[in-house]
């Protein structure tokens, strides 16, 4: 049980599926901030953390139950370099949470839930690195890396850690190894691109890692195409026992030379949400470029399964008393 007798994540997911908000980047570009910067949207915790609130609360609005902080692309050597110390810096993770706390709060309905990033080290590089992994690093240097910016964040006291766009198998055993003796459970998301990693490992390998990790309470994919993410919810759910976690992006690419999105985006809830939950999926929401009005047809399509289902149940159950 979680504070004040309420239930914990992993007893939620088992109750029924909860939705993810979307990108939390694109609706701060939305309103007006530049996130030309390598901390991304972890600047914000410094200069701008009522936008963070603001982006929070959009989602919450939106119908999204779970909120991920903006510690994605944060790290204690990304803000020395913006003159910010080890104090300042656990401070500055530790208020992530707390911000998205305080979107919560007083929201009528049903209760939400906060969830810390945790970005694979290619990240807070800053050069596309989380889209190819394999950085050079040992497993003992990515773990010293990895470790003290998540027991700072799990000392904040989110409700799950979000281990996101993790792009290898290698760096996903190392944040298992992490997170251990924290005390939070976790979820373990993968990029994935044509059934494989970024890295170019089999996802089913990938996703084997979750079955006998105790603390991994979801696992699954973000960051990748709608199309990828159809691909994945099935196998995550039968490789891995366990509940699935599922996010991509709006389905347009990225132009590295121009700096722009391109192509036309491919979300769409209608359906496709129906088909990630039928195969497994608990978590549902969306990345990069998909905004609160996307959340908002996703969680009206959770709504409607979940009434279908019900309805289901309850035909089921009446047609036994008989």
């Amino acid at each position: 049980m979680g504070a004040a007798g309420a239930p914990d994540f992993a007893a939620a997911l088992a109750a029924g599926p909860l939705v993810l908000d979307g990108g939390l980047s694109n609706q701060l570009a939305a309103g007006g901030f530049d996130l030309a910067d390598e901390l991304w949207s972890a600047r914000l915790l410094a200069d701008a953390p009522e936008a963070l609130s603001a982006a929070h609360r959009a989602y919450f609005a939106a119908g999204a139950r779970v909120a991920i902080t903006a510690s994605y692309q944060a790290s204690f050597a990304g803000f020395a370099r913006r003159g910010i110390g080890r104090d300042g810096a656990a401070r500055l993770l530790a208020r992530g949470v707390e911000l998205a706390r305080e979107a919560a709060r007083g929201l009528p309905g049903p209760r939400r839930w906060v969830a810390a990033s945790v970005g694979p080290y290619g990240a807070v590089l800053a050069d596309g690195s989380e889209y190819r992994g394999r950085y050079g690093l040992t497993a003992a240097e990515l773990e010293a890396f990895h470790r003290p910016r998540l027991e700072v964040l799990a000392a904040a006291g989110p409700d799950v850690l979000a281990l996101e766009t993790v792009p290898d198998v290698e760096e996903a055993r190392v944040l298992l190894r992490a997170v251990r003796g924290l005390g939070v459970p976790a979820w373990l998301s993968f990029g994935a691109a044509g059934g494989l990693t970024r890295a170019g490992q089999p996802l089913a390998e990938a996703f084997a890692l979750a079955a006998e990790a105790d603390k991994v309470v979801a696992v699954g994919v973000n960051c990748c195409t709608p199309r990828d993410a159809d691909r994945a919810v099935g196998l995550a759910a039968r490789v891995s026992g366990k509940p699935v976690v599922v996010y991509p992006n709006s389905g347009e690419g990225w132009d590295a030379a121009a700096g722009a999105w391109c192509g036309e985006p491919t979300f769409a809830a209608r359906g496709r949400v129906a088909r990630w939950l039928a195969d497994g999926a608990r978590l549902v929401g969306g990345c990069c470029r998909v905004g609160p009005e996307a959340i908002r047809a996703v969680a009206a399509e959770v709504a409607a399964q979940e009434a279908v289902a019900a309805d289901a149940a309850s035909t089921g159950a009446g047609d036994g008393a008989g």
